[in-house]
């Protein structure tokens, strides 16, 4: 009996857990809530918690049948799905395709510039501190993970991002950059947690040569462009536009 909705463990900005009858699984509610720079900026815009729950299941699935380990375990309903209960690591890991957001308001580095390869960076997980990035040794001195997991994080990492590149890429999309979380589950194994979504990934629409008309994630909220709901819409349309034709 794992559809039964228990005491809430944990509540983010974005989702809330629930314990399940299975002490290893857990129940993850998606919110409507929206925030930017560290929580400062807040809203909450509604559809966008269902939106972000379907998205991510798709794409936890799509990494899990290219041999990606996820915490996702299946859907529930709109706005809940079944996950394994993980310790989190708290590390933000991001890893960039093109050029923008902090990139390029930190380094001299323009706008649109393709990364080649990709770039990996660390980040620490923590809003009172402001997610700050972390260099190998300051990554080293906080002792969060181990050499070879550390390792084992990259390659996911970038595996994950040439699946998804490719698979946006096949949608007309632009994967720009995306951020990943990861945790261990109850036997030790390294899994990505947490979402894949519009919230934590940066889209271009390629059919879109207008910079700010292109944007189909969260850079409209931050930057308030409107059609939020409008843009994650259309990641999912797409999507399942896909697993339609795939089906």
């Amino acid at each position: 009996m794992n559809h039964i909705q228990g005491s809430l463990l944990y509540e983010g900005k974005a989702k809330r857990v629930f314990a399940c009858e299975n002490p290893n699984r857990v129940l993850i509610e998606f919110k409507n809530d929206a925030t930017a720079f560290n929580a400062k900026k807040r809203s909450e815009i509604e559809g966008k918690g269902r939106l972000n729950c379907k998205i991510s299941s798709a794409l936890f699935e799509l990494l899990e049948s290219n041999g990606i380990p996820t915490h996702f375990l299946e859907l529930h309903s709109e706005t809940l799905m079944f996950a394994e209960k993980i310790n989190v690591i708290p590390l933000e890991v991001v890893i960039r395709n093109i050029a923008t957001g902090s990139l390029c308001r930190e380094t001299p580095i323009n706008e649109g510039t393709i990364l080649t390869p990709p770039l990996l960076e660390f980040y620490y997980k923590d809003d009172k501190l402001g997610d700050p990035i972390l260099t190998e040794r300051r990554l080293k001195l906080l002792d969060l993970i181990s050499p070879s997991q550390k390792e084992e994080v990259e390659n996911i990492t970038k595996r994950s991002n040439t699946i998804l590149k490719e698979y946006f890429d096949s949608l007309d999309l632009l994967l720009v950059d995306f951020k990943l979380e990861f945790g261990l589950n109850s036997l030790g194994k390294l899994v990505i947690a947490d979402e894949i979504s519009p919230d934590n990934c940066r889209f271009w629409d390629k059919t879109n040569s207008d910079p700010k008309g292109r944007i189909l994630d969260k850079d409209r909220f931050r930057q308030d462009l409107g059609g939020v709901i409008d843009a994650y819409e259309e990641i999912l349309k797409r999507i399942e536009k896909d697993l339609s034709h795939a089906s």
